[in-house]
Order: C-alpha cells, then structure tokens, then sequence
C-alpha cells in the first residue's frame, strides 16, 4: 500500500479538482475520481499557477486584494474547510500576514516578489498534503511557473 499523500502520488500538491478544464501535461489516463493526475509535479504546480492566475482575475475584477486570506477562503471555502485555521497555518509556514498584498502571479517575474508566491505555494502544499516545507522542491514550484507562463 502506498502511503504517500495523495497529492504527491498525483503529482498535484495543491489537490486540484477534476473540472471542465483541460490541463497541460495531465495523465492521459486518470485513475483518480476526485483530483487531477499530472505526468509531473511541475506540471500539478503548473496548474497551481493558472489556478491562482484565474483569482487574482477574479479578485482584481472584484475590486478586492489578492492578499492569503482572499485566496485560501476561494481555494479552501469554509463550506469544506477550516478556512481560518488555513490561513493561520499558511501565513505561519510562509511567514507572510493574510492581509499582505501579493503580486499577480503571472507578473511576479517581473516585479521580483516570484519568492513571496512560492512561499504561499509551499505552505499550502504543506496543508494540502501534510509534508514538511523542506520536503518541497521549489525548483519544481519555479519549473511549473515557467511552464504556466512562458509563452
């Protein structure tokens, strides 16, 4: 039996939902009912970035922050979760404050804050799949941004 977390077993750290979306560089085959099956964990980080992508779109187009807590209560909604206590052990993992502006992250790059995303990144992998920070690669969280936003 494999005891790895799901998310790691899936290549999809952040546990992306199946949907209507096609991603890149998903299992031709998916096994799973729940959650996408990436070739890569760079390609599940991919997907973690377009997601993210799409919220700041969204938040920027609802006049609102693209700040930890606006993000973690649409990825992680108090419906399903415990919202705060996500937020608390995020900012606390990446040592941001949920009310700290963020750049857009397909701008990050460019405006040098790319480390700050990769430190919410982390953290929510970490809450996703229940691993430790120094068991993350950033280098596959930077090889996904690449993929997400290389055009």
């Amino acid at each position: 039996m494999n005891t790895q977390p799901r998310g790691l077993r899936n290549n999809n750290p952040l546990n992306i939902r199946h949907s209507a979306s096609k991603w890149q560089g998903a299992r031709s085959e998916q096994t799973d009912k729940s959650f996408v099956q990436f070739t890569s964990m760079a390609y599940g980080y991919r997907a973690a970035w377009k997601v993210l992508e799409s919220y700041w779109r969204h938040l920027h187009n609802k006049g609102m922050p693209f700040t930890p807590f606006n993000i973690i209560h649409r990825w992680a909604p108090p419906t399903e979760n415990d919202t705060n206590a996500y937020v608390r052990t995020v900012c606390s993992i990446s040592r941001l404050t949920s009310n700290e502006p963020l750049p857009q992250p397909s701008k990050a790059c460019l405006t040098g804050e790319l480390d700050k995303l990769v430190l919410l990144i982390m953290a929510m992998t970490t809450m996703e799949c229940g691993i430790r920070t120094k068991d993350i690669n950033p280098e596959d969280i930077k090889e996904g941004y690449e993929k997400a936003f290389t055009y």
